[in-house]
């Protein structure tokens, strides 16, 4: 069988990064970006006010409570050039120009509210309620690197450094395709020997998760034909294609009986549990690539987790590889097939791990209660309770 690493590595060698293009703003989020930001101003632009209140001289209160005459009001965006001198105030409000010759901020709640003059109860220290100019970022700091993922706290910073445009590797668009004859959608009644279709939901959903978007396109009957024609239809609208089911060693295997002949997918068996039998390469004329995972849900997941979710970060331009793993004590003993490195459902609590009651590929219920994958070396049979084990955290 072919080692878990050595598959993943072939996947890797295989995917490329998405081509990146300029978006509009409203269009970014979720995306990577593919250029280092910077800012063409220093921010704040300009000394301002943190707090309404009065802009003073912090000598002039030091002496508090004084009483001083009010000349004006400055409001947040007002563009005049404006001075205080000794012994004067300006009402200010939060964000608007700090005027030349007041070096402190006094918040109204320390005075009486005065417009003509104001009495002022409290002393404010020099620079007191001022947000400096470049306090955040100085002209030319680099607020974004490369490589970073557009959450809305960055869709923020690019909009505050005035980027109304921003050059991004775009979201890659997968789509997940489930088959099986036995397969029913879900809010349809069961006929017998059916079961509701959740791969295609679950797959999906991961894909999402993992900063691509999915698109499901449903479930195929056993016929190798349909299959290949709902394959063909999906292709213009995706950057990877995922299958679930049909890929093992039985009859009415419609994955492998389609893709086979094409020469451009292998079909092979990977040292692990769940998911031995794997599937990838490309297909079409854009040579689209395509994981055929297992049809079993706990295998699907595994393998996504494994082999597609380092993938996606490839082409998003992310750094890709296995998944990174943290140590735990395990609160069971284990148990792994020789040859097989296992993947055990488990919930992850501080610095202890425990399997989860229901191991079997199947058991999609107990997947949904974990929260991590215990990992199982392929040299490793038994471990003791109390054993340390490695953790990818789910």
């Amino acid at each position: 069988m072919k080692p878990v690493d050595r598959h993943l590595a072939d996947i890797l060698a295989a995917v490329r990064p998405l081509t990146p293009f300029e978006v509009e703003l409203e269009a970014a989020l979720g995306a990577v970006l593919a250029e280092d930001v910077a800012s063409p101003v220093p921010l704040p632009p300009f000394d301002n006010s943190a707090m309404d209140g009065y802009a003073v001289r912090a000598g002039d209160v030091a002496a508090a409570p004084v009483t001083l005459p009010v000349i004006g009001d400055v409001a947040a965006g007002d563009g005049r050039l404006l001075a205080i001198g000794p012994g004067l105030v300006t009402r200010i409000m939060t964000g608007a120009p700090l005027p030349a010759g007041a070096d402190a901020v006094v918040p109204v709640e320390w005075t009486d509210g005065g417009t003509v003059h104001v009495r002022i109860d409290r002393p404010a220290a020099l620079g007191n309620a001022i947000r400096r100019a470049g306090e955040d970022v100085n002209a030319g700091d680099v607020v974004l690197r490369e490589g970073t993922r557009i959450g809305a706290a960055q869709l923020g910073i690019l909009a505050g450094v005035g980027r109304r445009r921003v050059r991004v590797r775009p979201r890659p668009r997968v789509v997940v395709l489930s088959t099986g004859a036995e397969l029913a959608e879900p809010g349809t009644p069961l006929g017998p020997g059916r079961i509701w279709e959740s791969n295609s939901f679950m797959l999906a959903a991961a894909v999402r998760e993992a900063g691509g978007e999915g698109f499901r396109a449903g479930a195929v009957t056993d016929d190798p034909k349909e299959f290949l024609d709902m394959l063909e239809a999906q292709l213009l609208r995706a950057d990877a294609v995922i299958t679930s089911g049909g890929v093992s060693m039985g009859a009415y295997e419609p994955v492998k009986e389609a893709l086979g002949p094409l020469g451009t997918v292998a079909f092979e068996k990977v040292a692990m549990q769940p998911g031995m039998p794997q599937g990838f390469g490309t297909v079409g004329p854009d040579s689209v690539p395509i994981f055929t995972l297992p049809g079993n849900p706990v295998s699907s997941f595994v393998s996504f987790v494994l082999f597609v979710k380092p993938a996606l970060r490839k082409m998003q331009g992310l750094p890709a590889g296995p998944q990174a793993t943290v140590r735990a004590t395990t609160a069971a003993s284990l148990r792994s097939p020789s040859g097989r490195r296992s993947y055990l459902r488990a919930v992850l609590d501080g610095g202890t791990v425990a399997p989860v009651r229901g191991q079997g590929s199947h058991q999609l219920a107990a997947l949904a209660a974990a929260n991590a994958l215990i990992v199982v070396p392929e040299d490793v049979t038994e471990l003791p309770e109390g054993a340390e084990v490695e953790v990818i955290s789910l």
